[in-house]
């Protein structure tokens, strides 16, 4: 992609962006569509035949497939070549989460290992570190942890009280401390340790092997969901670290802990597709299997509902997630040509889109958890037995709108890095939010357009679009640096400009692919298209009108109440029609298969 067509983090609110621009699931190479199906050949092979055992931790099982893993070259796909890996693109990073999405607790203890467990080194290591740890990560000889949350540490992770002590001759550090909620805690070989050395304020970072005299690691935890995943305490009781394992500068803990967030973040809401997809062929097979009243269930209105809903959700949350990953990709090469080096340009490629990366964790984990619940209520009673899939699945979604930071804290960060975003680039939302008060005609046609399909689907986004924007600059002037006190507000305006994005990816994505696949064979997406707008109008109008009346009175919030409804007004769409012929198309060939 040209630079000049490239959107930063939080420019697609005030930016147009062409379909020709944007990256399609349905893109994918041979090369990566052959990681993909390596990924879901080792899940059939290794992981779904032995699901009881993993979920009742037999010993050495978690452990025994993440080393199978490596040696099919599934933990290596973001690691250096020079150290052993494949060194793909973040986009097929983000293909092989997917595809181990749906490993249930599998899926947890693989993400932990690739993604948090691996990439601070990948990262910030040195050349001395990476060589000495990342072939064996790689492989699978060793597993890896990162043990970042304390008992009193959570969302504020800073406020963490482990310590680091510099010894008398300088060559180690003693650390001291405990940890918590680790996962593959139990049997990983090396950790990335937060703490703070002496009395700084941030944390540093440290790699440390948990053979090391020390290290005391708890019991498993009984949990929820993803039993089978390994999560512990672990302590650690004046560990001697080598001065040589400070994970990047001192201080900088702080920052590596963000931005590793940030990927994770990412890369949560593109492992949910895969459970999603799983989930949605069992909620099919189920329905065309069993029968009430003489008839399978899937002939129900009210269950083709629920399975076109799951479709719904899943294919926009993907087409959003793909859209972001290749925006990563060519931010990296863009940093590059400006001089960075890989990986320095790789950390920045993906702070730069913190806002999307926080919008896509909650909209993924939120997704999933809408499919898996209704995939137990089209099981019905089997649906709450512990002999079918779906029980594991719904309890496993659970922990997504926790992990990676609470739903609650990454929706608060999409408004607060938005004003931010808008601001930086001197996009002032306080003198737009003004401008549409007191100017509507000049800003928006009451007229829905008569032209071409995608022209009157634009001209939706682009009013949602001004309602985030209206809604956060008025926001911002009315209280102005106090204004993430208003958490109940925030929450509204995040919703909003989540539907946002996640409209205008999925309406990209349509219209990219009817260039490639023509008119007649994109019915069923643009069904897709037609009920997510519809609904995300009434559910932007309710946000937004929320929003107002909890801040706004007297005759303002007249004229702001009008501005709404302007700006939400759809045309009508039979949206039962739509979702009964996308669920007929996966009750017919009985599963999911939309990519």
């Amino acid at each position: 992609m040209e630079t000049a067509q490239l959107l930063k983090g939080g420019e697609f609110l005030i930016k147009e962006t062409e379909a020709a621009d944007v990256f399609i699931p349905e893109e994918f190479n041979e090369e990566q569509q052959m990681i993909a199906q390596t990924c879901n050949d080792f899940l059939e092979a290794e992981v779904f035949p032995i699901l009881d055992r993993i979920d009742e931790k037999e010993e050495g099982l978690m452990r025994n497939l993440i080393r199978k893993a490596g040696e099919l070259g599934l933990l290596g796909i973001s690691v250096p070549e020079q150290y052993d890996g494949f060194e793909q693109s973040f986009v097929t990073s983000m293909l092989a989460s997917a595809a181990m999405g749906s490993g249930y607790s599998f899926s947890v203890a693989y993400s932990a290992h690739t993604g948090i467990g691996t990439l601070p080194i990948v990262y910030y290591g040195t050349d001395q570190q990476k060589q000495k740890y990342l072939p064996k990560l790689a492989s699978g000889e060793w597993a890896a942890a990162y043990c970042l949350t304390e008992p009193n540490a959570g969302s504020d992770a800073n406020a963490g009280k482990s310590r680091a002590v510099l010894t008398e001759d300088g060559r180690h550090y003693l650390l001291s401390g405990q940890k918590m909620w680790i996962t593959n805690g139990g049997f990983a070989d090396v950790l990335t340790v937060f703490a703070k050395i002496d009395n700084d304020r941030v944390h540093s970072s440290f790699i440390v092997e948990s053979a090391w005299e020390g290290v005391v690691i708890n019991p498993e935890e009984r949990k929820m969901g993803i039993k089978g995943s390994s999560t512990v305490q672990i302590f650690f009781n004046d560990v001697k670290v080598p001065v040589e394992n400070l994970l990047g500068k001192r201080g900088q803990g702080f920052r590596i802990a963000l931005n590793i967030l940030h990927m994770g973040r990412i890369k949560l809401g593109g492992t949910v597709l895969g459970a999603s997809k799983r989930a949605i062929t069992q909620s099919v097979n189920y329905a065309n299997e069993r029968k009430q009243f003489g008839q399978f269930i899937s002939e129900f209105g009210a269950i083709k509902f629920k399975i076109a809903e799951q479709v719904i959700r899943t294919w926009v949350t993907e087409a959003a997630v793909y859209r972001v990953s290749k925006n990563i990709d060519d931010m990296i090469e863009l940093y590059k040509t400006e001089g960075m080096d890989k990986t320095q340009a790789t950390i920045e490629g993906i702070a730069a889109y913190a806002l999307e990366a926080a919008l896509l964790k909650v909209l993924g984990s939120e997704a999933l958890n809408y499919v898996v619940d209704e995939a137990v209520q089209i099981f019905g009673g089997m649906g709450f037995s512990a002999e079918t899939d779906v029980d594991r699945a719904y309890r496993d979604s659970r922990i997504n709108r926790i992990f990676e930071g609470t739903n609650e804290i990454n929706r608060l960060l999409v408004s607060d890095t938005t004003i931010k975003k808008a601001l930086k680039t001197g996009f002032d939302v306080v003198r737009y939010a003004n401008s549409i008060v007191k100017n509507l005609d000049s800003e928006v046609d009451s007229k829905i357009p008569s032209g071409s399909y995608y022209e009157e689907k634009r001209y939706y986004i682009k009013n949602f679009k001004r309602t985030a924007l209206f809604l956060l600059g008025t926001l911002s002037d009315k209280f102005q640096r106090d204004f993430l006190t208003e958490q109940e507000i925030l929450f509204n305006i995040s919703d909003v400009i989540m539907m946002v994005y996640a409209a205008e990816s999925a309406l990209l994505r349509t219209e990219k692919l009817e260039v490639v696949r023509g008119s007649d064979k994109a019915k069923l997406y643009r069904d897709i298209i037609d009920v997510y707008i519809y609904d995300s109008a009434s559910h932007i109008h309710k946000s937004a009108k929320d929003a107002i009346n909890s801040f706004i009175t007297g005759d303002e919030l007249k004229v702001m109440l009008e501005r709404v409804e302007m700006f939400t007004r759809v045309a009508p769409v039979n949206v039962k029609e739509a979702r009964r012929r996308i669920a007929n198309s996966l009750i017919e060939e009985n599963r999911y298969i939309f990519g």
